[in-house]
C-alpha cells in the first residue's frame, strides 16, 4: 500500500502545485510592482522551491550532441544497438573515421538511478574512445507480461553485450555491477569465450561489503530478506504500463540515500533558496542539476533487489566461492585473460576502503602485471565517476590502464 499512498499525496500535491506555477507566471511579470520587492522575491523563491521539490523527474537525456576531437566539434548520435524489455545497449556513435579507438562498455548500475547519473563518465571517454553504455529499463514501465529480472539475467545481459562487441572490448563496471560484471567476466575466462574482454574496471563496487562496512552495508546486514519483502517490495500502482508489478520503488532507495546524509541536503535546499531570493542564478542552476539528476530515479524488479541484497550484502557469496549463476559455480580465479583495474574513493560512503580491492584476492591466477589497483584521495562515492577529480585524474588513470592492456 505504500506506493499507492506515495501516489495519491503526489496527486493531493498537484492543484497546490498548479497554483504555485501559475501565482509564479504572475510575480515575475515585469509590469508586477511585487517583483523586485523583498516580499515578493521571498514569496517567489518559497513558490519555486516547492513547485521544485515536489516535482516528479522523469528519465533525463543523456544530451550529447557532440564531441571535440582534434581541434574540431564532431556529432554524436545516439543509437540503441540492442533493445529489450529490461535494458538498451547504447553507443554514442562519433561522425568520424576512428576505427583505431578502444572500445569501451560502461556498465550502468541498477541501484535506483537512471544511466544518465553517467552523463559525465560518458563525456569523459567520448574524445578517443568508441563508448557503448547498459541503459536500464524502470521497472515501473515493463509491463507485467514480460518476464521478471534478476540477478543471474544481469550476469546473462552482461555477456551477451561483451560477446556481440566482440574481441578487444574493455569494460567499466560503476558501483553495483561490479559484481556481476566480475562474475560474467570470470564465466567468460572459463570458456575461453573469444569475446572475453581485454580489460575490466570496477569502480567503487562491493564485491566484498565484509570489508569496512559502510552505513549501507550495516543496515543491510541488520535486516533479514523477509524485512527487506515485507517492508520494501510493493506493487506498481495503477496508471503505470507496469501496473501489478512487483517493485522496490526508486523513491524508496533516494529516502535511503538523502537519510544518510540529511544535514547536508538541507543545507542545500536553504542555500538554493537563498539564491532564489538573492538572484544568483549560477549557483543556483549548479546545484539544481545535481537535485534534478539526483531525484531522477527509477523502480528496480523485485526478484533482482532482493536476490542482490541476498548474494551480496546477507551471505557474500562471490568472495566466499559460492557464486551460483544458472547452475555453474563462477570463479574469479579462472580469469587469466582480462586486465583489471580497481578503484576506490578515500571517502566512500557506501563502497568503503577495500571492498572493491577485494577483486584482487579473488584473481589468485591473473599475472600481478595485468592488475593495478587505485585509491583516489579525498574522492567520495559520486566523485569516482563525476566531477573535476574524476575528469583530471581518475578518467586519465582509466584511459592509461586501457591503452597497456589493448
Amino acid at each position: 500500500m505504500l506506493y499507492h499512498q506515495y501516489e495519491m499525496q503526489r496527486l493531493a500535491l498537484a492543484p497546490m502545485r498548479f497554483f504555485a506555477t501559475n501565482a509564479l507566471e504572475v510575480l515575475e511579470l515585469p509590469s508586477n510592482p511585487l517583483r523586485s520587492t523583498p516580499f515578493g522575491r521571498i514569496t517567489t523563491a518559497w513558490l519555486d522551491s516547492f513547485e521544485h521539490t515536489t516535482r516528479r523527474f522523469g528519465k533525463p537525456r543523456f544530451g550529447h550532441t557532440e564531441v571535440r576531437i582534434d581541434g574540431e566539434d564532431v556529432p554524436i548520435q545516439e543509437e540503441t544497438v540492442v533493445g529489450g524489455p529490461w535494458c538498451e545497449l547504447k553507443r554514442f556513435r562519433r561522425m568520424t573515421d576512428r576505427p583505431d579507438d578502444p572500445r569501451v562498455l560502461i556498465v550502468a548500475p541498477m541501484s535506483g538511478h537512471h544511466a544518465t547519473l553517467l552523463r559525465g563518465t560518458v563525456k569523459a571517454f567520448l574524445p578517443d574512445h568508441d563508448v557503448y553504455i547498459t541503459d536500464w529499463r524502470d521497472a515501473r514501465e515493463v509491463p507485467v507480461i514480460e518476464d521478471d529480472f534478476d540477478f543471474d539475467d544481469y550476469i546473462d545481459h552482461v555477456i551477451e553485450y561483451i560477446q556481440l562487441l566482440g574481441p578487444n572490448t574493455h569494460v567499466i563496471a560503476v558501483c553495483q555491477p561490479a559484481v556481476p560484471v566480475l562474475a560474467a567476466v570470470s564465466l567468460m575466462n572459463a570458456d575461453r569465450d573469444p569475446a572475453t574482454p581485454r580489460s575490466m574496471t570496477l569502480i567503487g563496487g562491493p564485491i566484498d561489503t565484509r570489508e569496512a562496512p559502510t552505513q549501507v552495508n550495516q543496515f543491510a546486514k541488520r535486516h533479514g530478506i523477509e524485512w527487506f519483502r515485507r517492508n520494501t517490495i510493493h506493487p506498481v500502482p495503477f496508471g503505470n504500463p507496469g501496473f501489478m508489478r512487483q517493485v522496490y520503488p526508486g523513491f524508496l532507495q533516494l529516502a535511503g540515500f538523502m537519510a544518510m546524509n540529511l544535514d547536508r541536503h538541507m543545507e542545500a535546499h536553504w542555500q538554493m533558496f537563498q539564491h532564489l531570493v538573492t538572484g544568483d542564478g549560477e549557483s543556483l542552476a549548479a546545484k539544481r542539476r545535481f537535485y534534478e539528476e539526483y531525484r531522477s530515479v527509477m523502480d528496480l524488479s523485485a526478484a533482482f533487489y532482493l536476490q542482490t541484497v541476498s548474494v551480496v550484502f546477507h551471505d557474500h557469496l562471490l568472495p566466499r566461492g559460492l557464486l551460483v549463476s544458472r547452475g555453474r559455480l563462477v570463479e574469479p580465479a579462472a580469469i587469466e585473460r582480462t586486465a583489471m583495474l580497481t578503484i576506490e574513493g578515500e571517502r566512500d560512503d557506501i563502497s568503503g576502503i577495500g571492498q572493491t580491492r577485494a577483486a584482487h584476492y579473488l584473481t589468485s591466477n591473473l599475472p600481478a602485471d595485468m592488475r593495478a589497483h587505485r585509491e583516489q584521495k579525498g574522492v567520495g562515492h559520486y566523485g569516482l565517476f563525476n566531477g573535476r577529480r574524476f575528469l583530471q585524474e581518475i578518467a586519465p588513470a582509466i584511459k592509461a590502464f586501457i591503452q597497456a592492456n589493448r
